[in-house]
């Protein structure tokens, strides 16, 4: 016969640790609305957003050029960066504790934090202008390994249907009606 005394005096201590370890993160302090604008702040997350607004101006502008510049200009307002600035918060607030913030904001005024926020934007642009180089090769030796195989012609477009397929890819079965 089991001895449920000694059984049940070591499930105790057990179901708790196993509850504690379960609801820790659940248990964290979530995040204020407060700190995720003061680490926003840190990051210039505002003088970011106001210069996609500009850039999106410009691009809208050369694609739309009967609407006045003037209403752009209107239309990604601060209001506009404040409204999307309101709408990262509970996406902090969701992916970082309270604490984890607090370590970010410790971090972020720390001489090396502080450096890290310099340097991002030009590191950022060096690896945009790297990536772009590097996908323009790339996508230049796609070309040319489709145009060698038959897949495209020299121009860049499809080949004729009755070119073989391309790249080992077989041919769909013929269907007989």
């Amino acid at each position: 016969m089991p001895n449920w005394t000694n059984f049940r005096r070591s499930i105790g201590p057990v179901a708790g640790m196993l509850l504690a370890l379960g609801t820790g993160p659940a248990l964290a302090a979530q995040a204020s609305a407060k700190q995720v604008h003061e680490l926003m702040g840190l990051f210039g997350t505002d003088r970011m957003f106001q210069q996609m607004n500009a850039q999106m101006a410009a691009m809208m502008g050369k694609q739309l050029p009967c609407v006045p510049a003037s209403y752009w200009n209107g239309f990604l307002d601060g209001q506009a960066t404040q409204e999307l600035t309101e709408k990262l918060v509970p996406i902090y607030q969701r992916h970082f504790t309270e604490q984890d913030v607090q370590g970010l904001l410790r971090f972020y005024r720390s001489p090396l934090g502080k450096k890290l926020l310099v340097e991002q934007p030009s590191i950022m642009a060096e690896v945009m202008q790297m990536g772009q180089q590097w996908g323009e090769q790339r996508a230049q030796a796609m070309m040319t390994e489709l145009q060698k195989n038959g897949t495209l012609t020299a121009q860049g477009r499809c080949a004729a249907p009755s070119s073989p397929p391309a790249l080992g890819v077989p041919a769909p079965a013929a269907t007989s009606r």
